[in-house]
């Protein structure tokens, strides 16, 4: 009797162990597969049907907005481009509805889009200080885009001490950006680069004509004397070189900083523009085609794809 209970306690004791070893097999296949999932990896595709299928997030920028306003100076305002010492906003690289410029405006928006929902806050002789008035006018038309172009005129003063100072010009560009935001959130803005104003001088000054103009007082601190190349007329147009430079970069740096900002990287300033491209009224200003050299190149920078 004893002998036959301790059989039937052993097969009893078998079956446990037998159930506990199915069990721990499953618990073990159960932990390898999610485990499995989480090797596959995020490109891995997902079964049909998954959440993970879930739309991407639409893009920060927006290659195509649907309206476009200017904050700048002289060269947005198209100024000295149709006729002398006036503005022509009409050839505008930004917001022109000339078909010679194909602007900004119009290659997003189309002729007629461009005539509705496009509009140019720029103010000839503006500086970099007056870019936060511009812009809180210009964010009352609520543009998808902004369109930035300014800071020749900081450098080009009476002399290189008189150019506005790279720490002020920084500081007032970062007050328009905040002034910006408060009003537009979401707006994107794009932000030309400051002409090359050496190669202006080296250009300009093959016409005689261009050289009497620039005596009346254009930009004094690089085209003034426009013959000399004594030391003292290279180290003041290097200085008014090395300051555009320093201008460019606190552009960039800013810029950089909003996630709906981006610049030209540069390409208006590495431009290699010739007297083509130049206002023959002035030398200085951009010629029609100029003004469309500068609407190329806003174009490409603000459909580009970028990461």
């Amino acid at each position: 009797m004893g002998q036959g209970t301790d059989l039937v306690e052993g097969r009893a004791a078998r079956r446990g162990r037998r159930r506990g070893r199915a069990a721990l097999a499953v618990l073990t296949a159960a932990v390898l597969g999610v485990a499995g999932c989480d090797a596959v990896g995020g490109d891995s595709p997902a079964p049909s049907g998954s959440a993970s299928k879930r739309p991407k997030p639409a893009p920060v920028w927006d290659r195509s907005p649907g309206s476009v306003a200017a904050v700048g100076d002289s060269i947005t305002r198209g100024f000295d481009a149709c006729s002398v010492l006036s503005d022509c906003p009409e050839v505008s690289w930004a917001t022109g509805g000339s078909a010679k410029v194909d602007s900004l405006a119009v290659r997003l928006l189309g002729r007629a889009g461009a005539a509705e929902r496009s509009w140019n806050y720029a103010v000839t002789g503006s500086r970099m200080a007056d870019l936060t008035g511009q812009v809180t006018r210009a964010a009352a038309r609520k543009p998808q885009l902004v369109a930035v172009m300014v800071g020749a005129n900081d450098a080009c003063r009476s002399s290189t001490s008189a150019m506005t100072p790279v720490a002020d010009f920084r500081d007032q560009f970062e007050q328009a950006m905040r002034a910006l935001r408060r009003e537009l959130p979401r707006a994107q803005v794009y932000v030309a680069s400051i002409p090359d104003l050496k190669r202006l001088w080296s250009q300009g000054r093959t016409n005689p004509l261009g050289k009497q103009v620039w005596k009346l007082g254009i930009c004094p601190s690089m085209l003034g004397d426009a013959d000399s190349l004594d030391s003292a007329a290279t180290l003041r147009r290097n200085t008014v070189r090395d300051r555009v430079t320093d201008y460019n970069e606190v552009l960039r740096e800013v810029c950089a900083k909003d996630r709906r900002c981006r610049t030209d990287d540069g390409a208006v300033h590495a431009y290699r523009f010739g007297t083509d491209q130049l206002s023959h009224w002035d030398w200085f200003h951009p010629s029609v085609n100029g003004q469309a050299r500068l609407a190329e190149i806003a174009y490409r920078a603000v459909t580009a794809e970028r990461p």
